[in-house]
């Protein structure tokens, strides 16, 4: 074989000593250069295993974002902080507002004196419900009405409105317990502008009651003392109730007329009831109002 188709060796170069340390300093500041520019290479002797892995560090963009997120969490927690507190004032007059809302809603007033009166007079008046009154049961109803009624009961804001509703339960108590006053209240409800019970101007036209008038009146004006009376007082007391009775029966079946001249009676009995009870020595006695 031809010598010339072997590879040619390089022939070997004895290096001193000398020269091999220059080439080791060489060397050793040439790998220093290089890591000042590049990260080293790990070792190939260490694993991964053996290394704890390390999160990566967050960008800019990441925390920019963070920072943002941050700074508006504190803002909305100041803000909230600053947020005013309820003014006590305010509160207050929305709890009396409420309080004038249902006491506005309990102050309602019916509009007839039967209807105040639901539990006592449940049927209303006649002639669906009787003339005559049940007076002790009226009374008790009329006491709770006026202890939720009572202007101390309400607020200030709504005490007139109160006092209004105390009036008008008064007024209907008054009227429903007095035959008399009911007679005529009834007559005005039937539209009976007329109502000779309460004109003043209205003249006896029975002429046996207007002898009956004249003496109780005569009786009245001589009358020595008040025992003397007795007798009148119980007599009168008897017209009162056939009165009444009457006056029943022609609400009942709707005898507004018969209703009418009947309660001009009973005013003239009431009125010498009024008389006798007032009675002095020597004192005239009027017997119309």
């Amino acid at each position: 074989m031809r010598s010339s188709l072997l590879p040619r060796r390089r022939p070997l170069e004895r290096i001193c000593d000398a020269c091999q340390q220059q080439r080791r300093e060489l060397s050793s500041s040439t790998n220093r250069s290089i890591s000042l520019f590049s990260k080293p290479s790990p070792s190939p002797c260490t694993t991964s295993a053996s290394i704890p892995r390390r999160s990566k560090a967050p960008t800019a963009s990441l925390l920019s974002n963070r920072a943002f997120s941050q700074t508006r969490n504190t803002q909305a927690g100041e803000a909230a902080s600053r947020k005013p507190e309820p003014d006590s004032s305010s509160a207050t007059q929305q709890q009396q507002q409420s309080s004038t809302n249902s006491s506005s809603k309990q102050a309602v007033i019916p509009p007839t004196h039967y209807e105040l009166f639901p539990e006592t007079l449940s049927k209303g008046p006649p002639p669906h419900g009787p003339f005559a009154v049940d007076a002790t049961a009226l009374r008790r109803e009329f006491l709770r009405l006026q202890s939720k009624a009572h202007p101390d009961m309400h607020p200030q804001a709504n005490k007139n409105r109160a006092e209004a509703a105390s009036a008008r339960i008064n007024e209907a108590f008054k009227t429903l317990t007095d035959p008399l006053r009911r007679a005529q209240y009834l007559l005005e409800l039937a539209g009976r502008g007329d109502n000779p019970g309460t004109d003043e101007a209205a003249k006896v036209e029975d002429p046996e009651l207007l002898m009956e008038v004249l003496e109780a009146r005569e009786l009245i004006e001589e009358a020595e003392s008040e025992e003397a009376l007795r007798p009148l007082r119980e007599e009168n007391a008897a017209r009162e109730r056939a009165s009444e009775g009457v006056l029943a029966e022609c609400f009942a079946r709707g005898d507004l007329d018969g209703a009418a001249h009947e309660a001009v009676r009973l005013r003239y009995w009431v009125n010498i009831r009024e008389s006798i009870d007032g009675w002095e020595r020597g004192k005239p006695v009027v017997l119309a109002h």
